[in-house]
């Protein structure tokens, strides 16, 4: 009996099941590019995608700072509050870069900018999402971003007297994020940099920072972002960034958009909201504004997301299932925000003792956190798809 068919046929089966394996793991899924930027990194149009997807059976949790400290320590090595609390990461990662302008080796926080580096490539790698603000000292008198002296988006446009000076201050952002990245061999994919939801000049229907409502005028404040976004994508050539709009509080839709800069210089839709997030009984409040950044989104085939949130030491033993998780599922329309992230767990120690937002171990809201992150609907990182294929 000649074997030798059989044998051939075998083994071109067990050499195409090979190649059909290794195929899977490095080929490329195609998408289709949803975002401002024709240029836009596979990556960073992976992961607006995969968020769009998500956003309509699940909400991402997020965390300010959760790798550099936490209320009882600073920068221990695959540390995390949240984690300590319910076993995993946050999905994603909010950072903070103010002072990197000023050519500081920290930022307004203390963080060093070196750490935070490391640390947004760890985030990165174990699948997690990266979202940063620029808390931007006021160019026009040197003071921080709480200085609102001097009208300083008018004399930081182009023409204008510092207009040179916020260029240098760009330049040193491009700088930064040019080195988040990974190497070859590092993911399946090759070397590239590291997608970043990019939020800057946040809470700008608030008066509290140079760049809010009081200090410039709607059309400044547009001339603002676009500028921003042209130079950065366009002279700089950063193709890995997403930009986020994210007003404070507003009254209506009108007012929410009163300073939009455009459907062309914006990726994703968010707001920040502390205010209605401390009773009970305002939920319905914070319900009804997550449904109007939603409807604004969709209108403009843009992702909604809770940019910002949260409760100064969280008196509220349940409030993430009962204020956050019920404010967000209290209508299918605002439920249909891609992620909510609470601010940052200030070491008690060495920074402020009763500036945190999320649970630390033996808090009494601990339990509650427990039961929010087991809740289907909410992902942290261990339940997390891959975002960037």
């Amino acid at each position: 009996m000649n074997l030798l068919p059989k044998f051939t046929t075998l083994l071109i089966l067990i050499s195409t099941s090979i190649l059909f394996i290794a195929c899977q793991k490095t080929a490329k899924v195609e998408h289709v590019n949803h975002t401002t930027n024709p240029q836009i990194t596979y990556e960073a149009m992976a992961l607006y995608n995969n968020l769009e997807k998500l956003r309509h059976d699940h909400v991402l949790f997020g965390h300010q700072d959760d790798l550099a400290y936490g209320v009882n320590w600073v920068n221990e090595p695959g540390r995390s509050d949240v984690k300590d609390v319910t076993g995993s990461y946050p999905a994603v990662y909010g950072w903070e870069i103010g002072d990197l302008e000023l050519g500081a080796e920290q930022n307004l926080d203390k963080v060093n900018f070196e750490n935070m580096k490391s640390w947004i490539r760890e985030g990165y790698l174990r699948g997690g999402v990266i979202t940063i603000a620029w808390h931007m000292n006021n160019p026009a008198t040197g003071g921080n971003a709480w200085d609102t002296e001097g009208r300083a988006i008018s004399q930081i446009l182009p023409g204008a007297d510092k207009h040179d000076l916020f260029v240098r201050r760009l330049n040193r952002f491009a700088d930064f994020v040019n080195e988040l990245k990974v190497e070859d061999g590092e993911t399946e994919r090759p070397a590239h940099l590291i997608p970043i939801l990019f939020r800057p000049y946040h809470e700008h229907t608030g008066s509290w920072f140079w760049w809010g409502a009081d200090h410039s005028t709607p059309e400044e404040y547009k001339a603002l972002w676009q500028f921003t976004v042209d130079y950065l994508r366009n002279v700089k050539q950063l193709h890995n960034l997403l930009f986020v709009y994210s007003p404070d509080r507003f009254q209506s839709k009108e007012h929410y958009l009163e300073r939009y800069p455009g459907d062309d210089f914006v990726d994703i839709l968010g707001y920040d909201d502390y205010g209605n997030v401390q009773s009970l009984e305002s939920v319905s409040t914070f319900t009804n504004q997550l449904k109007m950044v939603v409807e604004m989104a969709e209108e403009r085939g843009k992702i909604p997301v809770l940019s910002e949130t949260g409760s100064e030491t969280l008196p509220i033993e349940t409030w993430f299932t009962d204020v956050l998780l019920a404010g967000i599922r209290g209508d299918e329309t605002a439920s249909r925000i891609a992620y909510a992230l609470v601010w940052r767990n200030a070491n008690a120690a060495s920074d402020r003792p009763d500036h945190y937002y999320a649970p630390y171990p033996g808090h009494p809201t601990a339990p509650d956190f427990v039961e929010f992150k087991n809740d289907p609907f909410v992902l942290f990182e261990d339940e997390l798809p891959s975002l960037y294929e």
